[in-house]
C-alpha cells in the first residue's frame, strides 16, 4: 500500500508474472444504502486500512467501507489515487446507529485514531491522499466537528494544533474489494504490524468507553 509496501508488492508481482500481477479480486466494493435508523459519516485520516479497523471497533458502528473522497476524479482506482493527481484522500464511510453513538463521539474517536496535526501525511505515508479530513453533511455536523477539534486541542493531547480539514461531503467512491477489511485479513503484514496496529491501539487507549465490549479490554 504505502511507498515501501508498493515497492515490495511490485517486486513480488514482477516475480510471479503478469497473470498474477493484481490481487485476486480487483473489482470495486459496493456502497450500501443506510439501513432504517442508520446514519452515515465520512472521514479521512491516513491509510484507510487502519482507519477502517479503528472505526469498526466503536459501539454503534455497523459497517465501514474504505474508499476515496474529496477529489475530482470520478471512480478512481487505487493506482490513480497513489499517483496523487486525483485530489482524493483515502477515506472511510461509517454506517452507525445514532441512538448508540453520536456524530460528535465518532469525530472524537477519529481524532485519536490518527495524528490530526500532520498536514498531508501520516507517519511514513506522504501526500494529500493521506490528509486528515472530516466530510460533513449538515451544518450541525460541521459545528460538532469543529467543537470536537477545539475540545481535543484544549486537552493538549497533541504537541501541535490539529490541522484536520472540515469540508462539505460530496461523494465517496468505494475502494477495491481487496482493501475492505484488510487489517483483519492480513495481520501478518509488516505494514499492518508496524503502522496500522499502533494507530488502532492509540484510539483504544484514548476512548475506551466508546469501544465495543470485545475491544474494551
Amino acid at each position: 500500500m504505502k511507498k515501501i509496501s508498493l515497492l515490495f508488492l511490485s517486486i513480488i508481482w514482477l516475480a510471479v508474472g503478469c497473470a498474477n500481477a493484481l490481487p485476486e479480486d480487483h473489482s470495486f466494493a459496493k456502497l450500501p444504502a443506510p439501513g432504517p435508523g442508520e446514519k452515515v459519516a465520512t472521514f479521512a485520516g491516513g491509510c484507510f486500512w487502519a482507519m477502517s479497523e479503528a472505526m469498526s471497533e466503536l459501539k454503534g458502528v455497523n459497517k465501514v467501507v474504505a474508499g476515496y473522497s474529496g477529489g475530482i476524479t470520478v471512480r478512481p482506482t487505487y493506482e490513480q489515487v497513489c499517483e496523487k493527481n486525483t485530489g482524493h484522500a483515502e477515506s472511510v464511510q461509517i454506517y452507525y446507529d445514532p441512538k448508540v453513538i453520536s456524530y460528535a463521539q465518532l469525530v472524537n474517536a477519529f481524532l485519536y485514531a490518527h495524528n490530526p496535526t500532520e498536514l498531508n501525511y501520516q507517519g511514513p505515508d506522504e501526500g494529500e491522499d493521506y490528509r486528515s479530513a472530516i466530510f460533513y453533511r449538515t451544518p450541525e455536523e460541521k459545528a460538532a466537528a469543529e467543537a470536537e477539534i477545539r475540545k481535543v486541542n484544549a486537552t493538549h493531547h497533541y504537541d501541535k494544533a490539529i490541522v484536520t480539514e472540515v469540508t462539505a461531503y460530496k461523494v465517496l467512491y468505494p475502494a477495491e474489494v481487496y482493501h475492505q477489511g484488510y487489517y483483519r485479513l492480513h495481520p501478518e503484514s509488516g505494514y499492518i504490524q508496524s503502522v496500522s496496529v499502533p494507530k488502532v491501539m492509540k484510539m483504544r487507549k484514548a476512548v475506551p468507553s466508546l469501544l465495543k465490549p470485545e475491544f474494551a479490554k
